[in-house]
């Protein structure tokens, strides 16, 4: 079943189903050869002798882990970098082939699955539109979708599928009314385990986390390393939503539903009260642009090259905008991070609009008392709630906290 905890450094729920694989992709890497891995995958290929010094372990101790990481298949060597004395430094790096993972995204209109290799290059896609999902058609999809992935890779690589991970917007059964549907259509996600079920046919585990959460889960694994210990981000899909991380950490919280963002008030209380996702959602600019007689297609068609007509989405943009800065001032006043991240599904240049809006939004607020946070784009994009999905499985078995990696 699924283990409702409170979640630090890359702890998740998950799933864990019996599974006949062999002894080197059984278990847990042992913790300093998650620290190598880690180490490796935020700074690039590392000769031992340097990765002797950032952790503070043993030369000897870095040649064991590093040849059975190597002879696990999880690292390979790199070309010699000669020096003027003593022998040349060999480099490692993280194989492609050393681990596959699986991450299924359910969104309010689509169900999309991807297959990843241990690099986290995307190497494997099938997606489904849908009108809403239900756990029967998520089910149904997940299982052939995996199936097709999967079959696709040699056996060798097959016995190297590691997990998968689902993200999916948590309290589904909270939105039939912005999803135009009846109440009654999304009921069956109240109590279904989503995650449990699509475990009972498959012998690797599975992992499961809110959408939002994921995707920053993503900009934490696969995006920019060079990030601010504490920061807010911001997806924007077709709802908003956010994750918080504090100290390098990932915080999900009690429920695994932190920094749930697109619920924030951002207009006044009683019946006049507006909600994040009433402003910066994708779905408020699909309503739009049906209002005006055209198709939802021109958002859902693709994230890479939107062509709708600039005066819907310049409204779109600026009250999107004045709502996330709204929420961003009200979050601050509680936790004093450094920065807010924004991503979304949505062309690099929207993004970077939408954002620069937000900046300059902020900078005509005035709050006494708090300092407000800079303003990054995200680097991950429309993927990265499926590759958030995917970092689950990859987070728990080969990584470590981000706080434990440089220990010089």
């Amino acid at each position: 079943m699924i283990h409702d905890q409170r979640h630090s450094a890359w702890d998740e729920i998950h799933v864990s189903t019996d599974s006949a694989r062999g002894s080197n992709q059984s278990g847990l890497r042992a913790h300093n050869e998650r620290l190598v891995l880690t180490l490796i995958r935020r700074m690039g290929p590392l000769a031992k002798a340097e990765i002797a010094r950032l952790t503070g372990l043993s030369a000897q101790t870095v040649s064991v882990i590093m040849r059975a990481l190597e002879a696990d298949g999880l690292l390979k060597k790199g070309a010699p970098i000669r020096g003027k004395i003593g022998q040349p430094s060999i480099p490692m790096d993280l194989s492609p082939d050393g681990a596959y993972f699986l991450g299924l995204k359910i969104g309010r209109g689509s169900l999309e699955l991807v297959l990843t290799n241990f690099l986290g290059d995307v190497i494997g896609r099938v997606r489904n539109a849908l009108r809403f999902p239900s756990p029967d058609d998520v089910v149904q999809f997940a299982n052939a979708a995996i199936t097709e992935l999967t079959g696709q890779l040699l056996p060798k690589q097959q016995a190297r599928v590691a997990g998968l991970g689902i993200a999916l917007p948590f309290r589904l059964w909270d939105w039939p009314a912005m999803l135009s549907v009846e109440t009654s259509n999304m009921e069956g996600w109240r109590d279904c385990d989503i995650a449990a079920e699509i475990a009972q046919s498959w012998n690797f585990p599975v992992y499961m986390r809110n959408d939002a959460s994921a995707a920053c889960g993503a900009e934490l694994v696969f995006g920019d390393q060079n990030k601010p210990e504490d920061f807010l981000y911001l997806y924007v899909g077709f709802f908003v939503g956010g994750g918080l991380v504090l100290d390098n950490t990932l915080y999900s919280g009690r429920t695994g539903n932190a920094a749930a963002l697109g619920s924030m008030p951002i207009g006044g209380l009683g019946a006049g009260m507006q909600q994040l996702v009433d402003v910066a959602s994708l779905a408020v600019l699909e309503k739009s642009l049906i209002e005006h007689g055209l198709p939802a297609k021109l958002i859902w068609g693709g994230p890479t090259d939107w062509a709708i007509p600039d005066a819907i989405l310049d409204i779109w943009l600026t009250n999107a905008a004045t709502g996330l800065a709204s929420a961003i001032v009200s979050s601050s006043c509680l936790i004093d991070f450094e920065c807010v991240v924004i991503d979304g599904w949505m062309p690099a240049d929207v993004r970077a609009e939408l954002t620069a809006r937000t900046a300059r939004m902020l900078d005509q607020t005035q709050v006494a008392g708090i300092e407000v946070p800079d303003m990054r784009e995200g680097t991950i994009g429309s993927d990265a709630r499926c590759l958030g999905a995917a970092s689950l499985p990859l987070s728990d078995r080969f990584l470590v906290n981000r706080n434990a990696i440089l220990k010089g």
